[in-house]
This record gives structure tokens, sequence and C-alpha cells, in this order.
């Protein structure tokens, strides 16, 4: 039975893959700062081969070094060639590992090129009847195309292939694959560096192969061609034909030592590969391999739970995994499918959620002195409340992963498992699906996929238990997030009430704006049109009005803010459509969106992603409430929030300047930290020195607007550049104007080369409470790369310290509200302001525990300021 054989010239293709990528280099390389650009491309196109068919035996081709008997025969036969980059070198012998791990034999010969092995192959394989597809990068292997060898030729990349059949290069090129030596022996070869004859091009040796046949017998009958210059020429060149020709001939009888008997595929060796995969960090083939190979048909023996059995479940011992499944993200609104409790003997589990409601079942779940892992504790929290649960995990494996290497925030517990070692455990992805395809599957699979993660969370906690402290990171753990997720959990499931006949009436007011709006946008422009489309728009404005371009899309003229602003003062149309976007931004993304977040209750329930930022900061979504105006005419939007009781208010408390007084901190500088300590307005204290005034009397409001971008850049490692561009300035004016921040906070200067220096030293910079962020670009040959890693080097223990600060005040609030008898009830984390509900009669006192507790979150060298205020909306508290 004829078999199928995959051919590859693992050269060509490795070079190909190298220089696809070539001019972003750096940004391919692993932890350890080996690059993986070559490595990568090669292993997509094998992806892309395996899912296109199946194989019985492959092999891949190497060269086994620059000396063959090709340059025995001519000394300059690929001579002149680029020495081959030391960052392709080192991806050579990987490129092999990961062949192997895949299952594929590679080989070389001495003396030959990966051409003449795959051309000995493919004859074996052509004779004996099999299907043979060669995957080169090299057009010459073309010439070993038959009906049963097919020859694919990379056209893009590695990915994209062109197929070359006998009939598809008599087309493409008017000769069979055999006569394309016969055209290299007259047109020689640039690349591979032999001569051909002289002035004879493509065209030429075309025409003279489709007359003659082959160079053999033109030169038999060269005293037919009349006289001419390429007569002189094939004549005196005869000896280089005849040479070219043979350098070009792929030789089919090499003296292998390997037959095809010896190149069967049975398939990957997913342990190896996988391992090769996590230390390359190669994170979308680790993706992509999913539920391939033993792991995820891994059968973990479990019993279902029911209500006559309970009683078993709840003699498990400590420590016990449990795990709520729900397969979309807003755990708020989400159905929960099932659930998995299990300690090391035993895993039950039940699709029905009913169970939870056994009053000694759930207290038994809810015992605060168990043992409890979860994964994602804030989202098993809040389902569990809406299920009537009280859980108290104690060790949460999503945050402590998270705390390792905040750059791996998968909140897939599948993929997770891998980046920690553990393999047996598929991704929802491929158990569940996505998107359109997302689905429930049959019941023995879900249950065993449940039980799957029972056995992955048991595995995994004393492994990231021992990776917390290795890297003194258990604190922050267990004394900051973990009990954190608790504190957002109950603000979650609290929510904020909105008023949504605020929003009403506010969206017929804009409405209105909007519509007198676009009938002046049409007035100036002479003519109506889709004011929402911007072709119909660039149109108008650009060959219509006849307004200068600043920039053009493939798609036509750009008319994005940025363009606007720079034709502001060109037309008096400008503005207006200016104000008209303004207006729509706010129509469709607050007031309309706002009031489609809405739950039954009539509140926003937002999910904070406490495992998203490098920096640790907390994000907000479904809706993003920390993206809600805070000035301008979007601000009008926070009084439609409006507390849930008759009688109450709403209060913010909200950090002043916390990240430049956290930089006096930690850089220690004098200066600034005199100004903090005495009180003074810290941007005008920079306006003085970098205006050169005596006296902040004279510092106008502009000086104070461009101290504070000086400020706030420097923190985030603004260059004189982009400081320029900012505050519209000249680029002179901004290198000044550095100039003279440093001379005025030398020790900044001094912090900013020294976390540039630890970065470079250890890999990693730290927060005030040993948050860590790895910068791996920080080596970077790419000077854009290398320069983002430095400044992100300076700012993130800044940032990373100020998102630290307010997540302690925010886990020791609950207690401190409580120890004062209050109702309060913490509800909004905006950036460094924390909002509250609470009575009315409550907001002086309120007022002095939450200013005490987040005054004394974290002990700096300079004083913290807490900026507090109330009203009956949150427009009033602010």
């Amino acid at each position: 039975m004829a078999k199928n054989i995959l051919l590859i010239d693992g050269n060509s293709i490795t070079f190909r893959a190298f220089y696809a990528t070539y001019t972003s280099l750096d940004r391919f390389t692993n932890s350890d700062g080996v690059h993986t650009n070559a490595i990568l491309g090669v292993n997509n196109m094998l992806d892309n081969l395996l899912a296109s068919q199946d194989f019985d035996k492959i092999l891949v081709a190497f060269d086994a070094g620059s000396k063959t008997f090709r340059t025995a025969k001519y000394d300059d036969y690929k001579a002149g060639r680029q020495k081959t980059p030391d960052e392709l070198l080192e991806q050579l012998p990987l490129v092999k590992e990961m062949l192997e791990g895949h299952g594929i034999v590679h080989y070389e010969l001495a003396n030959y090129e990966a051409d003449d092995i795959i051309g000995t192959l493919a004859r074996e394989a052509d004779q004996q009847g099999d299907q043979v597809l060669v995957v080169t990068g090299d057009r010459d292997l073309t010439q070993l195309a038959t009906d049963r060898v097919t020859v694919a030729v990379t056209k893009k990349g590695v990915t994209e292939l062109e197929e070359y059949t006998p009939a598809y290069v008599q087309e493409k090129l008017g000769v069979t694959p055999r006569q394309i030596i016969d055209l290299k022996g007259l047109m020689g070869d640039t690349s591979d560096n032999y001569p051909g004859v002289t002035k004879v091009g493509e065209k030429t040796a075309i025409k003279l192969v489709q007359q003659f046949g082959s160079v053999e017998d033109l030169y038999a009958h060269i005293n037919d061609l009349k006289a001419s210059k390429m007569k002189k020429h094939l004549v005196e060149d005869h000896d280089q034909a005849i040479m070219s020709k043979d350098l070009a001939t792929i030789r089919q009888d090499a003296p292998i030592t390997i037959g095809l008997d010896d190149i069967n595929f049975a398939g990957p060796d997913y342990e190896q590969l996988r391992a090769f995969y996590q230390r390359m960090d190669m994170r979308q083939a680790l993706k992509r391999m999913g539920a391939q190979g033993a792991a995820p048909a891994t059968q973990v023996e479990y019993t279902e739970l029911a209500a006559e059995n309970l009683d078993a479940a709840m003699r498990l011992k400590a420590p016990v995994a449990f795990e709520l499944e729900m397969l979309t993200d807003n755990y708020h609104t989400a159905q929960v499918e099932g659930f998995v409790v299990a300690d090391e003997h035993h895993t039950f589990v039940s699709t029905d959620t009913s169970l939870l409601q056994d009053m000694e079942f759930a207290l038994w779940l809810g015992d605060a002195s168990r043992q409890l892992t979860v994964f994602d504790a804030k989202r098993n929290l809040v389902a569990g409340r809406h299920l009537g649960l009280d859980l108290h995990p104690d060790f949460d494996a999503l945050l402590a992963s998270y705390l390792l290497n905040p750059d791996e925030n998968s909140n897939d517990l599948g993929q997770l498992a891998r980046q920690h070692n553990y393999d047996a455990l598929p991704a929802d992805e491929d158990v569940y699906g996505k998107g359109a395809k997302l689905h429930v599957p049959d019941h023995d699979e879900f249950c065993n996929h449940m039980a799957q993660k029972g056995a992955a969370l048991l595995a995994l906690r004393p492994r990231l238990t021992t990776e917390l402290a290795d890297q003194d990171e258990t604190q922050l753990f267990t004394d900051l997030e973990l009990p954190l997720a608790r504190v957002l959990g109950d603000m979650e499931y609290t929510g904020i009430s909105l008023d949504t006949n605020i929003l009403a009436e506010m969206g017929k007011q804009l409405t209105g704006s909007m519509s007198v709006l676009e009938q002046q946008i049409y007035a100036d422009a002479g003519q109506e049109f889709n004011l929402n489309s911007p072709k119909q728009l660039g149109v108008v404005l650009f060959e219509d009005l006849g307004l200068p371009v600043v920039k053009k899309t493939k798609t036509g003229y750009s008319t994005s803010v940025s363009v606007l602003e720079q034709l502001r003062t060109a037309h008096p149309i400008i503005q207006k459509i200016l104000d008209y976007r303004k207006i729509s931004k706010i129509q469709s993304t607050y007031v309309v969106g706002l009031q489609e977040a809405v739950h039954a209750d009539g509140k926003i329930h937002t999910r904070y992603l406490q495992t998203l930022t490098q920096t640790g900061r907390l994000s907000s979504v479904d809706p993003n409430m920390q993206n809600i105006p805070a000035r301008g005419d979007g601000k009008q939007v926070r009084h439609a929030f409006v507390p849930s009781h008759p009688d109450w208010e709403l209060f913010s408390a909200d950090y002043s300047q916390i990240e430049l007084r956290v930089l006096a901190h930690i850089s220690g500088d004098a200066n600034m930290q005199e100004a903090f300590k005495e009180d003074r307005d810290i941007h005008a204290n920079t306006a003085m020195k970098i205006f050169n005034l005596t006296s902040a009397d004279q510092v106008t409001p502009d000086m104070r607007r461009q101290a504070k971008a000086v400020n706030f850049g420097i923190v985030y490692g603004i260059s004189d550049f982009g400081l320029a561009q900012n505050i519209g300035i000249t680029r002179q004016q901004a290198k000044d104007f550095i100039a003279g921040y440093f001379e005025q906070y030398p020790q900044v200067h001094e912090y900013m080369e020294r976390m540039v220096a630890t970065a470079r030293e250890q890999g990693y910079v730290e927060t005030l409470l040993h948050r860590r962020r790895y910068l791996h670009d920080i080596h970077s040959r790419n000077f854009n790369l290398r320069s983002f890693a430095e400044r992100t080097a300076m700012n993130t223990p800044i940032q990373g310290s100020a998102a630290d600060i307010i997540k302690v005040a925010m886990v020791r609030m609950p207690a401190a509200v409580s120890a004062a008898h209050l109702q309060a009830r913490m509800l909004l984390q905006v950036h460094d302001e924390l909002i509250f509900e609470a009575p009315a009669s409550e907001m002086d006192r309120l007022r002095t525990v939450v200013a005490g507790v987040m005054d004394a979150a974290v002990k700096l060298d300079v004083p913290l300021k807490v900026e507090t205020n109330h009203g009956q909306t949150w427009f009033d508290a602010k």
C-alpha cells in the first residue's frame, strides 16, 4: 500500500523562518535570552503540515557543513554568502531538538547537502509507488517533481506554500522538472555562485532548452546556431555550462545510511515536546497543543455526588480542592454547570447545584478552619454567594501563579497548570470550545474534566507554595492578594445603584445636542452625508472642502481625532465634528452602555480583574467603572450613581499624588521629601525650579500644568521629545525642563539609573511589598524594546507600590468600619479613589475611619494624604 512521505529541507526552512521575522528579532526570546523566531516559524510550519494530511514517514534533512563535493569541484561554490548570524546558529540545535519532540527524524550526511539526501529518498519512494511531499525554501528542488513527488516551495515566511508538480513546472517555466538543471547550467545561479554562460539570462535559457532539450544537445547542435554574440559566449563558456549543470544537479544516489524504513512517523512525544515549549516560552504552541496527546485522555477516578452520599463527601480531609464550573467569564450572570470537591484520596463531582443548598454540606464547605484550594477565589466566592455558600478559600492557584509571573495571566486552569509543569489537564477551550461553538460536553466528559481540575489543584498547591516562598512573595499572597479577593468579591456582590431615569433624561439632552450639531455640520459642508462614516467624512473634508490632507490610510483619508486636532483652525466644521464625536461617545459608551449593564436589582455589578496588569493595578470590566469620566462633559454621568437607601450618601476618599509620594520615598530624594513633609504644592515646587522662579506666587496656572506634566512624565521615563509633544513646547525647552527637574531632585535621577541597573542584573524589579515584574527585553538589541524595558524598570516600583498601598487599605477597611460600628459599605475602587455608601449621619465618623486606614496603610518617609468628600451622587462626592 502506498505511503505518504514528507521530506523537509531543514536548512532552507529554518533560514526562511529566521529571516521572516528578522527585523523584529529581539521580540522573540525566551526567559534565558535565547532567540526563538526560527524555532517558532518551523514549529508553525510543522503544525500546518501535520494538520493538512496524515504522513506515514517524515524526514528533515540538514547540511552537514559548508564543505561538500560541490565545493571540491568549484572553489567558489556558494562563496560570498554572508556569515550565518549567531542568533540563527544558536537556534539550529534547538530546531533539531524540537523535531525530536515531534517524533520526526533529522539527518545529515558529510560531503553532501540536504538536497541530495532528499533527492535520494524521494527517488526511492517514487520507485516503490509512494506519494512524496518535499517542502523547501529553495526552488532548485523543483527539479525533483514527478507524478508522485510534489515540491512545495515557501512563498511568504514558511507557512504559505506553492506546490510544484510536473504540470505546474511546465506551465510556469515552459520546461520539464528535469530540464531545470539545464536552465541552471546556462543561466548559472547567483545565490549558489556558479557562473553559467555569459549574458544568458532566464528567458534565453528557457528558449534554448525548449529548442534543444538539454545543455548537451545544445552543444551537439551548436553549429546550427547563427553567428552571434550569444553563440560566441556559448562556445567560450562550454566548460562553465557543463560544470554549472553538474553543480545544479541534485544527487539521487547519495551514500545515505538511512532509508525509508528508518523514518516512520508515529506522532509526537507530548511530554518531551511540552517541556521544550515551556523552556522556550512558546505559549501559543502550548495553547495549540491543548487536548492533543496522552494527557487530556487521562481518566481521574471520581464519584458522582448525590443526596445519598453527601456524608461520604464530608469525610474528606484537608486540604480540599473545590471549584464551581462556569463556561462564561461573567460569574455574576453565568450559569453554574457543576462543581468538584476533592482531597488526595477521593474526588466527588456533580452537575446538580441544588446539592449546595444542603445546609450541613454548605456549612462543611464554608468551614473557615478548612484548607480550601480554589482557582480564582473571587469567582468562586461571588458565584458561591449567589448559591447561598459562604466560602473561605485559603489558597488560590490563579493568584499564586499571577504573583510568580504576572506576564502569564491566563485565567484557564489547564494553561496555567502547564506553566508549572503539570500536564494532565486540558485547557477549557479544548473541552468546551469557544465562541459560537461553546458548549457543555456529554456528561461523562464534563465530569471527568471537573475531576481533572480537582486533581490539578491539589497537585499545584505545594508547587506554587514553594515557588512563592522562593520569591519572597508568600506574605504578599497570604496577607494582601488573597484577602483582597474576598473584599473585592463583597464589593462586586453589593454593587452600586444607578438611577436610569437620570441617564435617560441625559440621553435626551445629548441626542438634542447631537442633532443641532449635525445640522450645523451639514450646513458648513453644503451637503448631507453619513457623519459616522470616516470614508464619507474624508471625502467631504479633503475633496469637497479642500482641507489639507494630514494622513492617508489604506481605505482613504484619516479622520482620526489627532488629525482633526491639527485642522482645528482650518475650518469651523472641524470643531463641530470634534464636539459631535465627544457627545456621541458619552451617549453610546456611558448613557446607553451603563443602562444596558444594570442588573435586575437596579445596580451595576462590575468585575475587578485582579490578575491582568503587570504592575498589580486592578482593572474593571462589565462595565469598566474606572473609565467613567472624572472631568469634562462626561463627568455628568456620575449624577446617575446614587446610594441604595434613602438618607444615605456616597463618600469618596482619594489618595493625593500617591505615585509622586512613593517616588519621594523610594528615591530618598531629600528635596522632594521636604516638599511633601511641608505640604507644599509639588507641581508649583517643580515649576519654580524649571522656570527659575524664587516664589510659588510667581507660578502661573500654565506653568503649574507644564510642571505637572514633567513630574508625572519623569515617573514614566518620558523623553524630551515625548514631553515636548505632550505640552506643546520645543524639544530643547523640554530638555531644559528635564535637566532642571533632575537638578531639583538629583536622587530621583540616581533612583532611575539604579532601577535600570537592577533590572539588567536580576531580570526583574520589585515594589515595596516585593511584587515582581520581569523585564525580558532589558538586554534586547532592539533599541525600542530595550528602552521600553528600561522605562518599565523605572516606573513599575512606583506604580506597583501605589497599587499595593491602596490594596492594603482596602483589605484593612472592612475590619475598621466594623470596629467603628458603621453601616458603611465600600462599593468601588477607581484608581487611587475608594467609593463608599453610608447613612448621611455617619459621614463625619466615616471620614475619620477611612482616612485613618488609608493614611496608615504603608509607612513611608513622607506622609500620605487623603482627600475626602460626600454627597447625594458620585458627582457630588468627587
